[in-house]
C-alpha cells in the first residue's frame, strides 16, 4: 500500500484530529437510540461540538434578512404519531436533525411523529407585529398547531414554508407549538431522492420530520413577503420585484446596492415593481468562480415615504447561456466566455446528521474542499440543501447544477405533487448566482412528461440552463445533452443544437480504514487498491476528457463523487470528512489543465 494512501483532510476553519469518539446521543441530548444493524459509530469533526445551545444558530434565510428573529432549534418533546393522541411525550429530540440521525438523539426510523415545545414572544418585539412561524424544511406531510389551533399544513420535503400565527398567540403565558409529520419514504410517491427504509449501495438512510431550522419572525402588517432578483450584465442592471403582504396604493419600494460599504446604485418605484438599479460601468463587477463578487442590497418598503419594513439581500451579476464556438459546436458560456465546468457529484449526506449538516462550518468545509481539489462546479444530486449551503456556494464561488429530488411519479396525483415541489425548488433558489443548471430527471427515475416539464422550467426561469434528463432517455428538449457512464467517461452524441455534458462518471472506490466506515458492507463501481492507483485512474480519465473536449466540444463533466456516503465508498473524502484519499494539489493540477483546455475558444 502506498505511503500516500490517505492524507489527513485539513478543514477550512479548524484542524481536526484523525480519530474521534462517537457522540452518545442519550448522554448529550436525552432520548433513546434504536438498533442500527451493521452500522458503525461514525461522526464528523463538527458533530462532536454540537450542543443544545449552539445547534444551527445562524440566520437561516440569507437571501432575505431581517434583524429581529427567534431561533426555535433545540430540544423538543417527541412521541410516535401513530399511537393514540393521549399518549404522553416520552422522548426528546434535537431539532433540526431528522429522527433517524444520531445527532437528533433518537437514531431510529419513525413514519409518524408529533413534536412539541413551548415558546414566548420576546418583550422587546413591536407589539403590533404579525408573527410568522417559519420552517426551513420538513419531510414530508406537515400539520402545525399553536395553542391547540391548527395554523396550516404543508406537503413537500425540501422547500421552506411559513404560517402567520398572530391570532393564535397568548400574551400571558408560554405558547404551545405542536407539529405533526408523516413520511412514507419509499412506500410513498413523493419526491424523496435516495431515501429508502432499507439502505444499501446507492440507496441511503431515510430522513423524516423536521430537518432544517424552525424560527419566528415579527413583521409589520404591510411587509415584504418575497424578493426576486434578475440581472443583465450587458446593461449592468439588477431588477428587483417584490411581493408585499397587505399591499395598497400608498406603498413604494426604495432599493440600494452596495459594493462593500460604497453605494453604487439606487432604485425607486411602486410596490408592484419592477425596480431597476443600474450599476455604473466603473463599479460593475461580475460573479464567477474565480471572482465571486456579490453586491449587498437593501430593500425598504415605504408608506408615503415612511419606512415600514426593510430586508437585506445580495446578488451576483452573471450570465449563463450556450453559443456556437469557432468550429460550430454548441457550448456553455459564463459571462459571454466559453467555460468548461469540471464538476463533482455531492449527495449532501452526513453520518451524524444525515440530510442535516452538523453545522454551518461543515457546509463551508465541503464546498471549500471541492474548490481545493480544483473543481469549479458541484452537481447537487437529487437533494435540495438548506439555503445557507447555496449562500456559501455564492460566497466561495462554486457553480451548481441543481437536481430535482427524484420520485416515483406513477400516478396523476404524484405527478402533480412533483410539479408543485419542482416549482417550489426553483422559486426558493432563483436568486442564487451559483445555481446555473436545473436537472429535471436523473437516469429516468420517475421520468414523465419531460418536454412539458422542461418547457415549464424554461418559463419559470429563463436565466438558467435546463437539463431535461441526466442520462438515459433524452427527448431532444432543454439546453443540454447529458450522458452517464461508469467508470467512463463517455461523450453523448451531439444533435447540433444543444451543449454536450457528461453528467456522471468515475465511481472509483477506495475503501477507507474501518474507523472511517459507516458499515463494513461497502460498495462501489470500480475498486482500486490504493491512493496512487486512484490518482492514476483519475489522471487517465482526464486524458479521455481532454480528447472529448477537442473532438466533441463537451462543456462539462461530473466526477462521481466528492464524499463517501454510507456503504458507497467512491468519494475523494471519507464519509466522516476526516480523510482525503488523494493529494489535493495533484487533483487540482489535473482539473486545472482540463478546465483550461475546455475554456479555450
Amino acid at each position: 500500500m502506498s505511503i500516500r494512501f490517505f492524507i489527513l483532510l485539513v478543514c477550512v476553519f479548524s484542524s481536526v484530529a484523525a480519530a474521534q469518539e462517537l457522540i452518545n446521543p442519550r448522554e448529550y441530548f436525552g432520548g433513546t437510540v434504536g438498533p442500527s444493524p451493521r452500522v458503525l459509530p461514525l461522526k464528523t469533526p463538527w458533530g462532536k461540538d454540537v450542543t443544545i445551545a449552539n445547534v444551527h444558530p445562524e440566520y437561516p434565510r440569507p437571501m432575505m434578512v431581517r434583524e429581529l428573529w427567534l431561533n426555535l432549534n433545540g430540544n423538543w418533546e417527541l412521541r410516535d404519531g401513530a399511537r393514540p393522541s393521549a399518549e404522553p411525550f416520552r422522548e426528546t429530540i434535537l431539532v433540526p436533525f431528522p429522527v433517524e440521525s444520531t445527532l437528533s438523539g433518537i437514531g431510529r426510523p419513525m413514519d409518524s411523529l408529533v413534536y412539541r415545545r413551548t415558546f414566548s414572544i420576546p418583550e422587546s418585539w413591536p407589539k403590533e407585529s404579525r408573527m410568522l412561524l417559519h420552517f426551513g424544511a420538513v419531510d414530508w406531510s406537515t400539520m402545525v398547531f399553536v395553542n391547540g389551533r391548527k395554523v396550516g399544513d404543508h406537503l413537500g420535503g425540501y422547500d421552506p414554508f411559513s404560517f402567520d400565527i398572530t391570532e393564535c398567540l397568548r400574551s400571558d403565558s408560554p405558547n404551545e407549538l405542536v407539529v405533526w409529520v408523516f413520511d412514507p419514504t419509499n412506500r410513498g410517491e413523493q419526491p424523496r431522492g435516495k431515501q429508502v427504509r432499507t439502505p444499501s449501495g446507492i440507496w441511503y438512510t431515510a430522513v423524516s420530520g423536521i430537518w432544517q431550522t424552525v424560527w419566528l419572525e415579527p413583521v409589520p402588517k404591510e411587509s415584504i413577503r418575497n424578493v426576486q432578483l434578475t440581472g443583465d450584465i450587458e446593461q449592468g442592471e439588477i431588477t428587483i420585484r417584490t411581493e408585499i403582504a397587505q399591499p395598497n396604493k400608498d406603498l413604494t419600494i426604495y432599493t440600494e446596492a452596495f459594493d462593500d460599504d460604497k453605494l453604487v446604485a439606487q432604485g425607486y418605484g411602486g410596490s408592484t415593481g419592477p425596480i431597476l438599479m443600474r450599476i455604473p460601468k466603473e463599479s460593475l463587477k461580475l460573479w464567477s468562480p474565480e471572482s465571486p463578487h456579490l453586491y449587498q442590497i437593501r430593500v425598504r418598503l415605504l408608506d408615503k415615504e415612511t419606512p415600514v419594513d426593510q430586508v437585506g439581500t445580495y446578488y451576483g451579476l452573471r450570465k449563463i447561456d450556450t453559443a456556437k464556438d469557432e468550429q460550430g459546436r454548441v457550448r456553455i458560456r459564463l459571462n459571454n466566455r466559453f467555460v468548461f465546468m469540471m464538476g463533482v457529484l455531492d449527495q449532501g449526506y452526513w453520518p451524524d446528521g444525515l440530510y442535516t449538516p452538523p453545522s454551518d462550518q461543515a457546509i463551508q468545509s465541503d464546498i471549500q474542499t471541492a474548490k481545493s481539489l480544483g473543481f469549479n462546479m458541484v452537481r447537487k444530486h437529487v437533494k435540495v440543501e438548506p439555503q445557507r449551503w447555496y449562500y456559501w456556494a455564492d460566497r466561495l464561488g462554486m457553480l451548481v447544477w441543481q437536481d430535482m429530488p427524484s420520485a416515483e411519479n406513477r400516478t396523476p396525483e404524484s405527478q402533480r405533487q412533483f410539479e408543485q415541489e419542482l416549482r417550489q425548488m426553483v422559486q426558493t433558489l432563483s436568486n442564487h448566482p451559483s445555481v446555473v443548471v436545473w436537472t429535471l430527471f436523473n437516469e429516468g427515475w420517475g421520468q414523465h412528461r419531460t418536454p412539458e416539464l422542461v418547457n415549464l422550467l424554461q418559463q419559470w426561469d429563463a436565466t438558467r440552463l435546463v437539463n431535461g434528463a441526466s442520462g438515459w432517455r433524452d427527448f431532444g428538449v432543454g439546453n443540454l445533452v447529458v450522458h452517464h457512464k461508469f467508470p467512463g467517461p463517455e461523450s453523448p452524441v451531439s444533435d447540433g443544437s444543444r451543449a454536450l455534458a457528461i453528467g456522471s462518471f468515475g465511481g472509483l472506490t477506495l475503501v477507507p480504514p474501518k474507523t472511517n466506515l459507516w458499515t463494513p458492507d461497502t460498495w462501489g463501481y470500480q475498486h482500486v487498491s490504493d491512493s496512487e492507483t486512484l490518482l492514476n485512474r483519475y489522471r487517465e480519465m482526464h486524458e479521455e476528457l481532454r480528447a472529448a473536449i477537442k473532438r466533441d466540444g463537451i462543456s462539462a463533466a461530473v466526477f462521481h463523487q466528492l464524499v463517501d456516503v454510507e456503504s458507497e465508498c467512491n468519494g475523494f473524502v471519507s464519509y466522516d470528512r476526516v480523510l482525503l484519499k488523494v493529494p489535493p494539489e495533484d487533483v487540482r493540477t489535473i482539473n486545472a489543465e482540463t478546465i483550461s483546455l475546455g475554456g479555450a475558444k
